[in-house]
This record gives C-alpha cells, structure tokens and sequence, in this order.
C-alpha cells in the first residue's frame, strides 16, 4: 500500500525549482535508474568494439539488462529502468535483423543497431526545441503535472521562463550527438568514411556522448533549480 499523502501537497511547495528537482528525481530514477539504462550499452559498445561479434555482444547487453529486471523485480522495486534498456536493445537488435535480412554484410548491421539512436536523439532534439520556440517547454507539464492543471504553470512568465532554460539543458546533449554522429552514420553508408573506422567511432561517442553528456545536462538543471527564486503562482 502506498503511503499516505498529506491533505495539502502543495504546502510544503514554495518554488517552481523545488517542484521540478522532486520530478526530475523520480523521471531519472537516481543513480541506480542511470546505471541500469548504461551498462547494457556498455557492454555491447565493449564487445562489439573488441570482438566484432553482433550475436556475442547483442547476448552480453541482453543479458545484463535481464539480470538487472530480475534483481528489481525480486526486490519489488519499479523495472521501468531495466525494461527501457531491455526495449532499446530490442529495438537495435530489430534494425540489425532488418539489414540482414536487405543483404547488408556485418558493417552494415553494425551501423543499423546505431540508427534506431540517431532517429530517437533527431526527433527528441526537434521535440524539446520546438517546444521551447513555441513557448510551451515540456519541462512545464511536470510542473503541471504536481500543480493539479496541466496548463496553469503557462500562466506565470517566471515559470515559463526557467522551464524553457531547463527544456533547453535536456536538448543540448541531444541536439550534439545529432549534429555529430550523424554525418559518421552517413559519411559510413556513402561510402565517404571507412566502415570499420565510423563503427568504431560511433561505438565510442554511443558511451561519450552518453550518460557523461546527459549527467552534464543534469548538473546545469540542478544548478538553475537549486537558485529557488521562482515562486510557484497557484490558482485558489
């Protein structure tokens, strides 16, 4: 049973900035949330790297991700981490096989697990930007999302203002690895950059620019959520 929440949530909530640190918290899942969506990658960016074996590397990062779901699930603890792992895997293991099954040799599969994260990164990146163009940032619906109405926060300029600047710090890392890899994956396919060099270097940026980037975004998140300067403006 869940435990009890107080009659008035809202009592304790003094700034937009407290309100978007206790949401950013849960949507990470801590440390451990972090450690769970990486070391699948990990392993199979190692492997792959080492051995140039897709059905070893492709096992290894099954594997790994399969453990951390029993491990959650012995403890009764949330899997959403462990199961996004385990989706993203299966999504790059379903662009190798569609390559496979074209004619493509094992360069050309190995590009194909980089592609379903190239095509996530473009369209997150276009997503997260455009809302900040608009002047609705996501970030904004998590403050909503507490607040009991998905569109009050909208009404309060200081609020929309630190939601873009967070929208924006979640972009960044997504919007390089677009501007980045993009033209590796591309220059390989065309025949411009060696297959074995762009593999190996999307393998390496794949864990550069992964969590090391998104843990930079995060600190500037936290660094513009610890001012507590925003007071939440709430309807009665």
């Amino acid at each position: 049973m869940a435990d009890p929440v107080p009659e008035d949530r809202h009592a304790t909530v003094q700034t937009v900035e407290h309100v978007v640190r206790a949401q950013m918290s849960s949507a990470l899942g801590g440390r451990r949330g972090m450690l769970e969506a990486a070391v699948p990658t990990l392993l199979f960016t190692i492997t792959f790297l080492t051995t140039k074996t897709l059905p070893l590397a492709l096992g290894l990062s099954v594997a790994a991700a399969a453990t951390l779901l029993v491990v959650r699930l012995v403890q009764r603890s949330t899997p959403q981490f462990a199961l996004n792992a385990l989706f993203g895997i299966g999504l790059g293991w379903f662009f190798v096989h569609l390559s496979q099954r074209s004619g493509g040799d094992a360069n050309d599969q190995a590009l194909a697990y980089f592609l379903p994260g190239l095509i996530y990164n473009t369209g997150y990146a276009v997503l997260l930007s455009l809302s900040c163009v608009l002047r609705w940032p996501l970030v904004g619906f998590m403050v909503g999302s507490v607040a009991g109405d998905a569109l009050e926060w909208h009404r309060d300029r200081g609020i929309v203002k630190l939601c873009t600047r967070l929208t924006w710090a979640l972009a960044a890392p997504c919007l390089l690895r677009v501007v980045v890899q993009w033209p590796i994956w591309l220059g390989a396919k065309n025949g411009a950059v060696d297959e074995d060099a762009a593999i190996a270097a999307l393998g390496v940026l794949k864990v550069a620019m992964g969590w090391p980037l998104q843990l930079a975004a995060i600190a500037v998140m936290v660094w513009l959520l610890s001012q507590n300067r925003t007071p939440v403006s709430r309807a009665e």
